[in-house]
């Protein structure tokens, strides 16, 4: 019983803590006192998260204080996330990581959120691994951080299409400065990884699925830095070989002999592992010694026709299973997204404004932080009571804080 009792104590304790690391961005007692009522609001067993049920389980007599607290106060919602993402550092930080990247909708009513319109979003009202679809719709782009021992997480932005940015007093209306310019859901993914970088985050790996890994451009730059990266693409992408300069991906693999497939699980799913036949063939063969180039294709079981493929760069010790794991890793996000929405009102919110927006995702990637970090401890506390004593070595990061 006392056990439980210390239990409830840390797990009510740590929105608290995490609420510690940016409650000097709050210049008046009312913004700070709501975030952390917000956030403890998003983490609890509600049915729905919105401005009444989060006002009532904070105990205010209406939801007043926390619309101010996301509308209307001024705080700076990307300084409050530099802090929560270092407490994801601090407490999952991993030398060997994957940064992920993509993409959710969040369906709305209306033509007055920030950028809404009917858009194709890959995760809108569906469950992972169905078809995406076209809905009335905002679209925030991610950074997710993939570790063992958990993932969550670190960066938002929201997606305005032209009609919004063309629409300059559309824009006003929506809270949206004149120097916020169209910006491509690349450019945001681009950003967000260069800023991970700025921050010294420590990882070791970047993935993302082909809406964004069929990007030469990023890819390029991404190889510029020696960031390694396994990043989807389709079978249409051309490649440097020693044949051609603007060799089709797909034709790689044509006639390639049986025993270089080799039957793998990049990971469990929710239908458990997910199994697939994988072959690896080099490209780019000029380059410097200790890096390689891969094209990775992921081959269905049941359907053999059905092949997706991956563009790698990477150490040149690097085997098809390290390959394998990371492209696996992507779905991290997905499951980010799923538990986020589920668990920390990540999609139940009720602010129209940009600025509101960011705020809103913001304590929700906070409250998403703390629950991961908290299962992480379980973990960890789990682990030291059946596993012995052991060390383990690993390369050197690039990009370690």
């Amino acid at each position: 019983m006392g056990g439980d009792l210390a239990d409830v104590r840390l797990w009510a304790g740590e929105p608290e803590a995490v609420h510690g690391r940016f409650v000097h961005r709050f210049s008046r007692s009312e913004p700070r006192d709501s975030a952390l009522a917000y956030m403890r609001g998003l983490i609890a067993p509600l049915q729905r998260k919105n401005g009444w049920t989060l006002a009532e389980e904070a105990g205010h007599a209406g939801p007043d204080r926390i619309h101010r607290m996301l509308n209307r106060i001024e705080w700076d919602a990307d300084e409050v996330l530099d802090d929560v993402r270092r407490y994801v550092v601090d407490n999952l930080g991993d030398r060997n990581a994957v940064l992920v990247v993509d993409d959710t909708g969040f369906l709305k009513k209306g033509i007055r959120s920030a950028g809404v319109q009917r858009q194709y979003s890959g995760t809108a009202g569906r469950t992972p691994g169905t078809a995406g679809r076209t809905e009335n719709c905002q679209v925030g782009v991610f950074l997710a951080y993939a570790t063992d021992r958990g993932r969550t997480l670190i960066d938002r932005r929201l997606y305005l299409p032209t009609s919004w940015t063309d629409d300059r007093e559309r824009c006003h209306r929506a809270g949206i400065d004149d120097e916020v310019a169209f910006e491509t859901k690349v450019a945001m993914a681009k950003a967000m990884v260069r800023r991970a970088i700025a921050d010294r985050i420590p990882f070791w790996w970047v993935t993302a699925d082909a809406a964004y890994g069929l990007s030469k451009g990023w890819r390029s730059e991404l190889e510029r830095a020696d960031v390694f990266h396994v990043m989807a693409t389709t079978r249409q992408d051309t490649v440097v070989t020693r044949w051609a300069i603007d060799h089709p991906v797909h034709d790689l693999f044509n006639g390639l002999a049986r025993q270089k497939w080799k039957r793998r699980s990049c990971g469990s799913g929710a239908h458990g592992p997910r199994i697939y036949n994988w072959a690896r063939v080099e490209v780019r063969p000029w380059h410097r010694p200790d890096r390689r180039h891969w094209v990775l294709a992921r081959r269905s079981v049941a359907r053999p026709q059905e092949i997706s493929y991956y563009i790698a760069y990477c150490p040149a010790g690097t085997t098809l299973d390290d390959l394998i794991r990371i492209a696996g890793s992507r779905w991290a996000i997905e499951e980010c997204f799923q538990s986020a929405k589920q668990e920390c009102g990540l999609d139940d919110y009720q602010v129209r404004r940009y600025p509101g927006w960011h705020r809103q995702m913001t304590l929700a990637v906070a409250a998403h932080a703390c629950l991961t970090v908290l299962r992480a401890r379980e973990l960890d506390a789990g682990k030291a009571e059946t596993d012995p004593p052991s060390s383990s070595t690993s390369a050197s990061p690039r990009y370690d804080g």
